[in-house]
């Protein structure tokens, strides 16, 4: 199924048309006939997307648009047999997605909701992406947040560590050399001042290393440079 729709109409001909076209293209659709009982839906059930008429018993399509913006943010299309800009631009300002003007083409209407729940689904995924994780054996990297933790423990990194770090731990069981590293990290050639990775290794294995004599993660390749064990 493509998604629920919720359409607030009261002129049932044009509901049930609605429906039928949507339902052909894969939507779960409910009716509402009036006002309230179509805003109650909107507000406390699973919907993805509104159409909503303008004129309507109990409560008007502007203020049921109204008080679903506040709370959610699904796509509305408004429908009304009004072709005033004044009402268009009424309900847009309300928070409406799009408005559409009867008499209309059903397939247009599909087509609208497609292109409108298309664009949501994509807006929603990219808010829920997932931070990017490494997990290794006690030590959690997270690189959307850059923030390391190691037996549970948080531990603060320099910028420099963090990077040194988490590219170790992107590519475990290769052997760098430090010039490879010093080029990487502080994106520049060495100059023979490849002292500085040395000295962070030595940083970051105190943070992360039970003891750092033994290293469990970072390991020296003696005569070429380093490693990280998985």
């Amino acid at each position: 199924m493509n998604g629920r729709i919720l359409i607030i109409e009261d002129e049932v001909t044009i509901a049930d048309l609605e429906r039928d076209y949507l339902e052909l293209s894969g939507f779960r659709v409910r009716i509402a006939a009036r006002g309230d009982e179509g805003l109650s839906m909107a507000l406390h059930e699973d919907v993805d997307l509104v159409i909503l008429d303008l004129m309507l018993p109990e409560i008007d399509g502007f203020e049921i648009c109204r008080q679903i913006r506040e709370e959610k943010n699904i796509p509305i299309i408004l429908v009304s047999a009004k072709k005033d800009d004044i009402d268009k631009i009424r309900g847009l300002g309300m928070g409406a997605d799009d408005y559409i003007t009867k008499p209309f083409s059903p397939s247009e209407l599909v087509a609208r909701v497609k292109a409108h729940l298309d664009r949501y689904n994509r807006l929603v995924s990219a808010r829920v992406q997932k931070n990017e994780i490494l997990e290794i054996r006690g030590l959690k990297i997270d690189k959307t947040a850059r923030r390391v933790w190691v037996n549970g423990e948080e531990t603060s990194f320099t910028t420099k560590e963090f990077d040194l770090l988490t590219f170790l731990a992107e590519h475990p069981n290769h052997v760098f050399r430090k010039e490879e590293l010093f080029r990487e990290i502080w994106d520049m050639e060495s100059l023979g001042d490849i002292a500085t990775v040395t000295v962070h290794i030595k940083k970051i294995r105190e943070k992360i290393e039970f003891n750092s004599a033994r290293p469990q993660y970072i390991e020296t390749i003696w005569g070429v440079g380093y490693r990280f064990k998985m």
